[in-house]
């Protein structure tokens, strides 16, 4: 049986015993240094959320992803400077005609064809849809 590390009954990530200045911290650094070579591998912008994603998912480490999944949904937004930064440059989502940007804006406002949305809110719509992927 596999069990999701928000699982009171999982023995190896019970972190529910554990008060929550002792969960992992991010730590933005590390993951930026893992970005050179990845990107180097897939020079072409993510397109839509889901690949913005699923990119994520390919990149971080176990620990950093344990780190999102047992943060609050709320206090995603801590994660605007460090995280929300690099998805925004790495992405090109300030980059003119950004197909992830437009991605992000129907997430955001569906079926919109005028409604433009910040990169600052786009990389919070990934951030959002990383989290509700960890949580699975």
């Amino acid at each position: 049986m596999l069990l999701s590390p928000k699982s009171v009954d999982n023995p190896v990530f019970n972190l529910s015993h554990y008060p929550s200045t002792a969960l992992p911290y991010w730590h933005p650094v590390k993951m930026s240094n893992n970005w050179p070579t990845f990107l180097q591998d897939n020079s072409r912008y993510p397109e839509t959320v889901a690949e913005a994603v699923d990119r994520l998912m390919e990149l971080l480490s176990g620990e950093e992803k344990l780190a999102i999944s047992v943060m609050p949904e709320e206090g995603l937004i801590d994660l605007h400077f460090n995280l929300g930064t690099t998805i925004r440059n790495a992405f090109g989502l300030h980059e003119q005609g950004s197909k992830l940007l437009d991605s992000c804006n129907q997430t955001l406002h569906p079926g919109a064809l005028y409604f433009s949305v910040h990169p600052d809110d786009a990389s919070e719509v990934i951030i959002g849809k990383l989290w509700k992927e960890l949580q699975i």
